[in-house]
């Protein structure tokens, strides 16, 4: 399972978009941006959201025992 971070580097890196250009279209600061890819912990929920909208995702609470195999 990938990481945030992983995956929203990743996904920005296939749509060939800087972190600026990113952090522009997706309505957030480049700090946001920077703070997802760093792995930083200490993040706003709605800012993400925002972020992860731009691949059609959002970030929400999942029963733990509905991941397990």
């Amino acid at each position: 399972m990938k990481t945030l971070s992983e995956f929203v580097k990743e996904r920005r890196k296939e749509v060939n978009l800087t972190q600026e250009e990113f952090a522009e279209r997706a309505g957030v600061a480049l700090t946001v941006i920077r703070k997802i890819e760093q792995g930083k912990t200490n993040l706003n929920l709605e800012k993400v959201n925002l972020v992860l909208q731009m691949f059609g995702h959002e970030l929400a609470p999942v029963n733990s025992n509905s991941l397990k195999s």
